[in-house]
């Protein structure tokens, strides 16, 4: 990856984020800080990795993703937008009535979702589902799946865990965004799912850990696993809750909750500020 190229992933990855606030503070409600702390591996998925075609999303021969953890709507929205799947002025929509965003993902009215999910742990059952069916039927396919770690404390996630493996989808990559929050606290209070690599490597899965907000390291892993051959492989990305609004930053409370028009102004006001200097720098 060029410098060029990766000051524009980091503009785009600020973009996201802005959509994120956009759409969440338009909607009144949403959960902003595990949208946030995702922006740069979907930015990376949807510009770099995956083979999608925004002028036709139902397209056999294109990789799918699942968002597992489908409360983050608001990050896979916004990138869906900037790849041009739809205008990012919808993104102002954001759970209204009417509107094709609702607060969970839906592959019957979102053109690029490829999955519905909500129910925590029901995701990574569909992308294993998805992957054993292009093994079968399509093997270019890649199929991405994004987990939370709190989500992880559900028991369905491992039964499909050893499932991928079992069937040894090696063209199944499940990242999980290991921010240490989940709506009620840590991880660790709720019900610690640590040691998540080791987990993984015990379900026989190949695992990479890196840096969430690292282009570098997001571009070095999924090189990697794209190598495996006959295991499923799992991403753990530390990350940052909230990431790029400061007072959002590792604060459990905005799992869940919009800003108010003051918050907005300075949420905006600081991704504006990043995207100044990013654009600069680039010029």
């Amino acid at each position: 990856m060029t410098p060029t190229r990766k000051l524009e992933l980091q503009r785009l990855a600020c973009l996201i984020r802005m959509g994120v606030i956009e759409g969440v503070y338009n909607a009144k409600a949403g959960h902003p800080g595990g949208s946030l702390s995702a922006a740069e591996l979907l930015t990376w998925l949807y510009f770099e990795q995956m083979n999608v075609d925004p002028q036709n999303p139902r397209w056999e021969g294109r990789d799918r993703f699942v968002l597992s953890k489908g409360h983050a709507a608001p990050v896979l929205y916004a990138t869906l937008a900037h790849r041009g799947f739809f205008p990012v002025e919808a993104l102002k929509t954001l759970r209204k009535k009417d509107s094709f965003l609702q607060g969970h993902p839906s592959m019957k009215l979102c053109p690029g979702v490829d999955m519905s999910t909500g129910s925590l742990g029901q995701g990574i059952s569909a992308a294993a589902g998805m992957a054993l069916g292009a093994k079968i039927s399509s093997p270019g396919v890649m199929v991405y799946a994004l987990l939370g770690d709190g989500e992880i404390e559900e028991g369905q996630v491992w039964e499909a865990a050893m499932f991928a493996a079992a069937k040894g989808l090696d063209h199944l990559v499940a990242v999980v965004d290991n921010n240490n929050l989940q709506i009620d606290g840590t991880v660790e209070e709720v019900n610690s799912p640590y040691p998540i690599p080791e987990k993984f490597a015990a379900f026989g899965w190949n695992v990479i850990e890196i840096d969430a907000h690292s282009f570098d390291e997001i571009e070095a892993a999924f090189a990697r696993a794209m190598q495996f051959n006959g295991k499923p492989t799992a991403i753990v990305m530390k990350s940052v809750k909230g990431k790029g609004v400061s007072y959002m930053e590792n604060k459990v409370g905005w799992h869940g909750a919009a800003p108010n028009a003051e918050q907005y102004a300075q949420a905006m006001e600081e991704l504006q500020a990043e995207l100044a200097d990013l654009e600069g720098r680039a010029a």
